[in-house]
């Protein structure tokens, strides 16, 4: 009887603990992965089939499990950084720990590694562009206008003209994408919402702030870019509609109708036009107000 209570006691105490896996999601980073002895996989298919029966496993010891992407040029400068062994499945341990605290997790629910991985490779990237759009932001500093920082003015100001678009874009689904020509290379952000008749708006928040914050350093930097939304209309609405803005020494401008057709039916690379796509209307923007600052 007492060793079935100390069973059940260690079975409630799993249950209050939470697990974490990374995972080397791609065959190149496998493949880099298999120079340390101590990593005894032999193949990448393999390798997710074992990790996701571990995930099983952890799930129904843990109260919670999170997933991490484990990157093995990463795990080497994290090994550098810490004088650690990186041939040592206790060093792999302790960057899981690392990045899992720091980086993009994704739950595990009980979805097959199929579909978790291609999230967790979602979720990484929208972190990536998040700690470089904020770095961008920091690096800005000061609003010459108001003297505040523009990662508060500049900030507001993208938070306001994102409200507007999807003000303006009326019930319906639709798909906003960022685009940035930054310093550090091309970044993008892209926002899933749906407007309700009521006016109601769902929208992922951790996708919004990633979107605002890319917007918010063109803003800032006047660095080129742009917002293209596509639209599908909630009511009787046939096929999808687009329109978009450029964005240009710091502020967005609205396309024409023959600039958005322009935009999406010439071939970028020989300027030859293309045929556009079925269904596909593209429409003019509206403008949007330019958006005070935050103040000092």
């Amino acid at each position: 009887m007492a060793h079935t209570r100390r069973r059940a006691g260690r079975a409630a105490s799993w249950r209050e603990s939470a697990g974490m896996v990374a995972v080397v999601a791609d065959a190149g980073g496998f493949a880099l992965m298999r120079r340390y002895a101590t990593f005894r996989f032999t193949d990448h298919t393999s390798y997710l089939r074992q990790t996701e029966l571990l995930l099983r496993s952890l799930a129904g010891r843990h109260g919670h499990t999170t997933v991490a992407l484990f990157d093995p040029v990463g795990f080497a400068d994290f090994c550098e950084r810490e004088r650690l062994p990186q041939d040592s499945a206790a060093s792999r341990a302790r960057y899981t720990a690392e990045v899992a605290a720091r980086g993009a997790t994704v739950p595990y629910e009980g979805q097959p590694i199929a579909r978790l991985v291609p999230a967790l490779l979602v979720a990484h990237l929208r972190w990536e562009t998040w700690e470089v759009g904020t770095d961008l932001l920091a690096a800005a500093g000061a609003c010459p206008d108001c003297g505040a920082p523009h990662s508060r003015c500049a900030f507001q100001r993208a938070a306001g003209q994102l409200a507007a678009v999807m003000e303006r874009a009326g019930p319906g689904v639709h798909h906003l994408v960022c685009s940035l020509i930054a310093p550090t290379g091309p970044l993008t952000a892209a926002l899933h919402a749906e407007r309700a008749a009521d006016g109601s708006l769902d929208v992922g928040e951790p996708d919004a702030l990633v979107l605002c914050t890319l917007l918010a350093v063109g803003l800032a930097t006047g660095e080129p870019g742009g917002l293209v939304l596509r639209s599908v209309r909630a009511a009787g609405g046939a096929g999808e509609e687009v329109r978009g803005w450029s964005l240009h020494r710091g502020r967005l401008r609205a396309l024409s109708e023959g600039e958005v057709f322009a935009a999406y039916c010439t071939d970028v690379r020989t300027g030859e036009p293309v045929p556009p796509e079925p269904g596909v209307a593209y429409r003019a923007a509206d403008e949007l107000p330019p958006g005070g600052c935050a103040g000092p």
